[in-house]
């Protein structure tokens, strides 16, 4: 106990950077839960403990697999192995895409103590935290009633959002709504699982409990920019119930045999479309909520054509020191953020751009990369106008719209040319221009990609190494970093509280389109509307219009359920690219088995010419073959296979 006292009150610092009263670590140890609830300074370093210790796996690309552990990303051997001293790798994801997940020690690991790092307790023990939370909060002297109100629904909708990632990671789950005393006999300690549909309904329900007693952003104090505020709360509750509604939750035939070990089902193995309505419902609510405080990232005015303004407001859609009004819950990195492994690794001999501390080995993947649309909002492979057939080919752009994105008449591959603002502001590529500082009298930052062997942005190496940092497909990943911060100096712009979103108002409008094109038979508006308002801003037409129009192949698409589920997909899949959303979503649509069992390819890096390095026009290369997903194992995380054997829990299927 006192242990979990310590660790509580300590990881206050991994929340907030800047708050004095934060800065502290105790003394001694704490004897008793009763002091710890006399005060009210105590009592909040508990509540901040608690919220750090979340956000310590949430905000972290080597913590949270979800970043790594798909389809997204390549990299070199010396990344997909980077280990410490004890060899724990730090970027566990690439062990799970490869499916090396295992049950004797499992990555991703939160269901008991010694998952992951060590200074990371289980979700169990932060449930225990966030139960004595809400069992104590009362007894504080020097409180007002209401404050002690808001303190109690920030606790629980933490313990709502951590359920939620126990739920999305082994489905049911043991549900804890009071603390078992620890001289309790053993037995009253091996609870069983609960049915699926039970844990998404307790989530809701702490949610619903949370949301009158919470504040919206505005009117929240500064000091609690962290913690749910009542938008974030109702967006969160949106989400739970779109995962309750879909396919791996609703109706999924691959567990019509999975029971607790009292022999009850765990799962509902007959679909019902009325959570699709729920979930629709839920965020219909949640966007009327944050419509009055919080908007789409737009307003970008100050470059010198409209697709350059658009890709800013893309760009900095993903920026944010608790400022972004599109950001419904952020929380500061607690790792080094992306760009170190994303921003390429220049020669040392280039003194303008040379930067020790980057790596420039972690790449979109090809898949990635045709993901985006055209310029006309259509797939690459449904636009009449966009030649699929030879897009490994090289062409020429001539339009002055694209000035200072792709050179004019200068041979670039057809794959780059024509492109939605999208993929122009997240992805870097070979013959491409990518705004690495702001210009100067001096220095033109704008530079163009040169990507063969021994150009500037190209291998320096005559192998594909195993033990150098290394770009292996030729892409580069802008989204995560700025275009106006110097590479050469980029660490020096970081700040102490620079946050990820967790949710952002741009998923929230996807989960409406989604939740309501599963429940309708047939698409309308409200299927249309949301999805809009997230390409408008994406800077292209709207989904009727780019579709009816004579650019497409199929004009008829938007008109089914089927067809919009498609679109619909793909818009998530480009919008939230990057973000740890495709690693859940694949899953829970029930089509990572379909999707994650596929090579990986990209270009001949050490080509020196265009030729060699675009394989001879013929289409790109394989790079890495060894991505694997079992299905329906891989669906659920296994819980360790000691604990099962302790606790009496049931273990997952196929573990």
């Amino acid at each position: 106990m006192k242990h979990l006292l310590y660790t509580i009150l300590s990881s206050a610092l991994l929340l907030f950077a800047c708050s004095d009263y934060l800065d502290m670590t105790p003394e001694k140890d704490i004897d008793t839960i009763e002091t710890i609830f006399e005060q009210r300074t105590s009592a909040s370093d508990w509540l901040v403990g608690i919220y750090g210790l979340t956000t310590g796996l949430v905000a972290s690309i080597g913590e949270n697999v979800a970043y790594l552990g798909t389809d997204e990303f390549v990299t070199c051997d010396r990344f997909r192995n980077f280990s410490n001293l004890q060899g724990k790798y730090y970027y566990p994801g690439f062990k799970i895409s490869d499916g090396l997940q295992m049950s004797q020690d499992p990555y991703d690991n939160l269901w008991e103590q010694g998952g992951m790092e060590d200074r990371f307790n289980s979700f169990y023990e932060l449930i225990r935290s966030c139960n004595i939370f809400i069992g104590n909060i009362d007894n504080v002297y020097n409180m007002l009633a209401s404050e002690k109100r808001q303190w109690k629904a920030e606790v629980k909708a933490i313990k709502a959002f951590i359920y939620f990632e126990l739920v999305r990671r082994y489905g049911p789950i043991v549900l804890v709504p009071k603390n078992i005393g620890v001289d309790e006999d053993m037995s009253k300690m091996q609870q069983p699982r609960v049915h699926v549909d039970t844990c998404f309904n307790t989530i809701v329900r702490l949610l619903d409990e949370a949301v009158p007693f919470l504040p919206t952003s505005i009117t929240r104090d500064s000091d609690r920019a962290a913690f749910f505020c009542k938008e974030s709360a109702l967006a969160l509750k949106a989400r739970v119930l779109l995962y309750a509604a879909s396919p791996l939750f609703n109706g999924n035939e691959y567990y019509s045999d999975f029971k607790s070990k009292n022999g009850e089902p765990l799962f509902s193995i007959q679909k019902d479309p009325e959570k699709w309505k729920r979930a629709a419902e839920a965020a219909d609510e949640a966007v009327r909520e944050c419509e009055y405080g919080h908007r789409l990232y737009n307003g970008t005015n100050n470059r010198s054509s409209n697709l350059l303004n658009t890709m800013g407001d893309i760009e900095l859609s993903m920026y944010s020191t608790f400022s972004n009004p599109e950001f419904l819950l952020e929380w500061k990195y607690t790792s080094e953020g992306f760009y170190k492994f994303c921003l390429p690794r220049f020669k040392s001999s280039d003194l303008k751009y040379f930067n020790e501390a980057l790596y420039g080995c972690l790449s979109p993947s090809m898949k990635m990369v045709e993901m985006y649309y055209t310029e006309h909002g259509l797939p690459i492979d449904a636009d009449n106008t966009w030649n699929y057939n030879s897009r490994y080919q090289m062409s020429k752009e001539a339009s002055s719209l694209y000035k200072d994105v792709v050179p004019p008449n200068t041979d670039v591959l057809q794959l780059h040319l024509r492109r939605e603002p999208r993929f122009y502001a997240c992805i870097a590529a070979d013959r491409l221009y990518w705004q690495l500082g702001t210009n100067t009298p001096y220095v033109n930052y704008n530079l163009l990609v040169k990507a063969y062997k021994g150009e500037q942005f190209g291998s320096q190496y005559d192998i594909v190494t195993s033990n150098s940092w290394q770009n292996i497909n030729g892409y580069w990943l802008k989204k995560h970093t700025y275009s106006n911060w110097a590479i050469k100096t980029y660490h020096e712009n970081i700040k102490r509280n620079e946050t990820l979103p967790i949710i952002r108002l741009a998923e929230l409008y996807l989960i409406q389109a989604e939740a309501w094109n599963e429940y309708l038979e047939k698409p309308d508006d409200r299927v249309y509307t949301p999805l809009n308002k997230v390409r408008k801003r994406a800077g292209i037409p709207d989904v009727v219009t780019a579709w009816k129009s004579t650019y497409s192949k199929n004009p008829q698409k938007v008109d089914s359920q089927e067809g919009m589920r498609e679109i619909i997909r793909q818009e998530i899949n480009i919008e939230l690219a990057f973000e740890g959303h495709r690693y859940w979503n694949l899953r829970r649509w029930k089509i990572a088995h379909e999707k994650l069992n596929e090579k990986q390819y990209g270009w001949n890096i050490l080509g020196e010419t265009e030729r060699v390095f675009y394989n001879n026009f013929e289409g790109p290369v394989v790079i890495w073959n060894k991505c694997k997903f079992t299905a329906p194992r891989d669906y659920l995380n296994p819980i360790r296979a000691e604990q099962v054997l302790i606790s009496g829990v049931v273990q997952n299927p196929g573990w």
